[in-house]
């Protein structure tokens, strides 16, 4: 299927996001998580923190896995070194998450590419929070 010049598949997974896990969120506000997902939060999405070492984050309840939400999930947002990110996929295909979204140096090609043969669209080096307001502004 051929794609107009103007698609940009990055814009239209945020414009029909509503609810995106953050792996990795942390309470800290000093935390580039934090703040993307403040920012993200403040944008109209819903932020489910995934962490399981905090109780809660941006007032939402954290929970210690994907696996262990008990909602659809639009985006995983990835802010967990490489070496966990496999983990993570592996839930987003058991969930049947459409989009995993890898954020700046987090990088990991046999996991990304796991995730787009089971029909993830992924996303991986690039800040959520730079690329909506890239587009969104």
């Amino acid at each position: 299927m051929a794609t107009s010049p103007q698609s940009d598949p990055i814009a239209d997974l945020l414009r029909r996001s509503t609810t995106i896990a953050v792996v990795g969120l942390s309470a800290n506000p000093l935390r580039p998580s934090h703040g993307v997902s403040a920012y993200m939060q403040s944008h109209g999405y819903r932020i489910i923190p995934v962490n399981p070492n905090i109780e809660e984050c941006l007032g939402e309840k954290a929970y210690p896995s994907l696996v262990d939400i008990p909602e659809k999930i639009d985006i995983v947002n990835v802010f967990r070194r490489p070496e966990y990110v496999e983990e993570v996929v592996d839930q987003a295909i058991s969930l049947k998450v459409p989009a995993v979204w890898m954020q700046e140096e987090v990088v990991h090609e046999k996991a990304a590419e796991k995730a787009r043969k089971a029909g993830i669209f992924v996303i991986m080096d690039r800040c959520i929070l730079k690329e909506h307001r890239s587009r969104f502004r």
